[in-house]
Parts: C-alpha cells; sequence; structure tokens
C-alpha cells in the first residue's frame, strides 16, 4: 500500500485532476490510498468568506463557481456537491448574523475545500470504472486535540485508522488538513497542512512509501525563483530535509517528516505535472553525498534584542525570559546570547507588544522587523572542515552583513540572519559557492 497526496495545484482543474486519475491508475497495484487537498485557491477563498460573513455580508457564490466550473468540465453532475455548498452558505449565514468568527467556527468553514474537492476526485474516478469513494479524514480515525488551526493528532489515531482502512474496497480518496477533536468539533492541521495529515495517514496505515504530488520536480538545491540554476536533489536524509522545511523549504510542510520518521516510511516528493521526472526521495539514513545539499530561506522575522546588566552571573535569568515567550505562546527561531545580552528572532508579531512590555520591566528590549534567515543544509557538513569560512566569504562578495549567527547541534546546518531585502544576493552568492563551478557540490 502507498500513499499519495495530491496537492491544491494537482487538482487545481478538470485538466490536472484528468492527470492525477491517470497517475494514480498506474500504480494501482500497489493499492494507492490517495490524499485530496482543496482545488487550488479555494481556502484562501473560504478564509477571506468567513471574515466577511462576520462583517455582516455573505459572499459564497465564488466557491460555488468554482466547484460548479471543475463539475462541468469533468462531466460530472452539476448538483454533487450542492449538500455541503448548502451547508457551508448556511454556516456563513449564521457567521453574518451573529458578527463573530471564532477558531472553532473558523476551522470548520476551512474545512470545506478538502470535503468539496475530494467528492470531486473520488466521483471522477468512478465514472472512468476506477471505484473510489471519498472519506473525511475524521470518519477515517483523525482524531486530534483541540487546538483550532493548529491541531495534532492523538495517539490513539493511529490504530482507528488502520483499522478502518480495512473496510474499504474501493479506492480511499481522503480529505487532508482536517480531522475531528473528541467533542466532534472539525480541526484544521494548520495552513498547508494536506501534507502533513497526509504523512499521519500513511504512518498510520503502514504505507510502503508516502508520495507528496506537487508543482515541482522534487526538492531543490535552492528556490528556483532566486536561482536559475537550481538543481533537484535525488536523495535526502530526514534531517536534511526537516532542516529545510523549518527554514522556510517551500515544498514539504515542516510538520510532514515526523510521522514518516516515526515509522522509517521513505517520503518522495513528485512533479503531477511531470510525472516521469524522478522527483526526490527522503530516507532516514541515505548515504551521505557531498558537503551542502540546499540553501534555504524565511524572510519577514522579527529580531528582538535583551539587554541587561542583571543577566551577569546570575542563575535564571534566561528561564524569565523564556517563561515569558512561553505565555504568550511565541515560537523562537534563532537565539544568540553574550554575557549581558540576549538575540533572538521570531516568525510574527502575534503576542509580540504585549511580552515585550514584560519584558522590559526587567530589561531594555528592541524589535527590529524585516529580517531573514537564511539557512545551508547538508549531512556532509558534519566532516567538511571550512564550511563557515565559505558562507562568510559568499556573504563579504555580497556585500552583506551577517547579524547573528547559528549552528545546530547536529551540525548539519548552518544559518545565519540578514536583512530582508538581502536574501536574493544571499541565496545566489552561496549557491554560486557551493554548486557552481564545482566549488562544493552536493
Amino acid at each position: 500500500m502507498i500513499l499519495m497526496k495530491f496537492g491544491g495545484t494537482s487538482v487545481g482543474d478538470a485538466e490536472r485532476i484528468r492527470t492525477v486519475f491517470e497517475i494514480v491508475s498506474s500504480a494501482k497495484a500497489k493499492h494507492p490510498v490517495l490524499v485530496a487537498s482543496a482545488h487550488k485557491g479555494v481556502t484562501d477563498k473560504l478564509f477571506e468568506a468567513a471574515r466577511t460573513a462576520a462583517t455582516g455580508t455573505v459572499k459564497a457564490q465564488e466557491i460555488r463557481e468554482i466547484h460548479g466550473r471543475i463539475l462541468a468540465d469533468l462531466g460530472l453532475d452539476a448538483g454533487l456537491l450542492d449538500k455541503l455548498l448548502t451547508e457551508l452558505e448556511v454556516l456563513l449565514k449564521g457567521i453574518s448574523l451573529v458578527r463573530e468568527l471564532t477558531p472553532r467556527t473558523l476551522d470548520y468553514v476551512a474545512s470545506f475545500g478538502e470535503r468539496l474537492s475530494s467528492r470531486t476526485v473520488a466521483e471522477f474516478f468512478n465514472r472512468q470504472g476506477y471505484p473510489a469513494i471519498a472519506i473525511d479524514a475524521f470518519d477515517l480515525g483523525l482524531v486530534t486535540d483541540s487546538n483550532f488551526g493548529n491541531a495534532s493528532p492523538l495517539p490513539e489515531a493511529d490504530a482507528l485508522m488502520l483499522s478502518n482502512i480495512k473496510k474499504y474496497d474501493r479506492l480511499p480518496v481522503v480529505t487532508g488538513y482536517i480531522g475531528k477533536d473528541k467533542n466532534g468539533d472539525i480541526t484544521t492541521l494548520g495552513r498547508n497542512g494536506s501534507d502533513y495529515s497526509a504523512s499521519i495517514v500513511g504512518a498510520a496505515i503502514n504505507a510502503e512509501e508516502i508520495q507528496i504530488w506537487t508543482d515541482v520536480d522534487g526538492v531543490m538545491t535552492a528556490d528556483p525563483r532566486l536561482v536559475k540554476d537550481a538543481k533537484p536533489i535525488d536523495v535526502m536524509s530526514f534531517n536534511e530535509a526537516s532542516e529545510l522545511a523549518y527554514y522556510g523549504g517551500k515544498v514539504l510542510h515542516p510538520y510532514t517528516l515526523i510521522p514518516a520518521v516515526r515509522k522509517g516510511i521513505p517520503v518522495r516528493v513528485l512533479n503531477t505535472f511531470k510525472p516521469s521526472a524522478k522527483g526526490t526521495v527522503v530516507l532516514r539514513e541515505p548515504a551521505v553525498e557531498g558537503v551542502v545539499k540546499s540553501i534555504a530561506y524565511k524572510r519577514n522575522l522579527y529580531l528582538i534584542n535583551i539587554v541587561s546588566t542583571r543577566m551577569l552571573y546570575r542563575a535564571g535569568f534566561m528561564s524569565e525570559i523564556f517563561e515569558t515567550f512561553g505565555k504568550y505562546q511565541i515560537v523562537i527561531d534563532m537565539i544568540a546570547t553574550s554575557e549581558v545580552s540576549v538575540s533572538l528572532t521570531v516568525d510574527s508579531d502575534r503576542n509580540l507588544e504585549p511580552a515585550m512590555k514584560e519584558l522590559s520591566e526587567f530589561a531594555e528590549v528592541t524589535v527590529e522587523p524585516e529580517k531573514a534567515i537564511v539557512c545551508v543544509v547538508g549531512e556532509g557538513m558534519r566532516s567538511a572542515s571550512g564550511i563557515e569560512r565559505d558562507v562568510f566569504d559568499a556573504m563579504k562578495r555580497a556585500g552583506i552583513n551577517v547579524q547573528m549567527i547559528s549552528q545546530g547541534a547536529t551540525r548539519i546546518n548552518l544559518a545565519f540572519l540578514i536583512e530582508n531585502s538581502e536574501v536574493p544576493s544571499a541565496v545566489a552568492g552561496l549557491h554560486d559557492m557551493f554548486f557552481g563551478n564545482g566549488r562544493r557540490g552536493a
């Protein structure tokens, strides 16, 4: 059994869904389980519709038209999705009446994208003679906590999904992105969480392989939008892929690999638009090849500087800082310390103002926006010498001042902080250093 997840662009219109049918049909002997995202752009429109409803205006017609157009182009019954679309419209009407949008209700609205898409895809497969059934992930057994907007699966979900998947003698077309908590409320697993839910399902059913079908040839040596000669990577380790995802790699969702690592299941990234492309396979412990595998970046960060002479030789000072960030649920990306200062980065200004006010009671605090982290990743960095020198040489040539630097305990990444505006030059310079002219190639 293999798990095949198709993203929003992969099911974005009738032509793409026909391609998905060909891809899945060619893998029929491997007993695929399909996980489908919402059609391209629909989740954003659902969020917009929910927020507009909270102001008193219901706008659902565009969402109905998108799905109607895809049904017509596939030759499917125009009324196939009427029940769900009517449910959505009633929900939006309710939001408009109370003028309130809670996280729980927002998850409910957002869930319609995958629920609508999965039914369209399954029905098209049926019409083509490939028996399929649309399954909401929560009906399969994906039970989560109640952290609306960023839910996590509960331990019992694995056994439930493994047991339930055996009940289906047709191709399961499972919704990505959504689950239900123990109260029966629909939850979502975070934006772009369909990859994560696919990995959760794949691990639960002990899939032979988890395939993530997207719109690129695999994981690249750099963002091809910034580096035209970026190359696809054939094989990566789970550690390398995890670091890239965390530091802004766009191909894999940061949580995707966790369930796969737990079960040792290979994750393969493939291109729906070029099914013959080799793609990238992520393995637990592949043979180490080269030094650097890829360069990632994360923009729009905030640099927080905390300075206080009270830090000097004082135990417990750092715990006060971390307790404050924990209290306000602020996630730290990078941190550096000196005798009397702490510098760290966060990726959102959510709850930042009250946290800074609390910290300013015992330290001088400044916040600098529009920062970016650039990260060089590769298993070969563990044993290679001179990586730091090469990185700083590349930055010197690009005229970029590095503001912070960090290397993880695994020694497979080197990350540093720069200005947002310097990212294109930094990434291009590093790619030329490690992949240009055979200098330090992957």
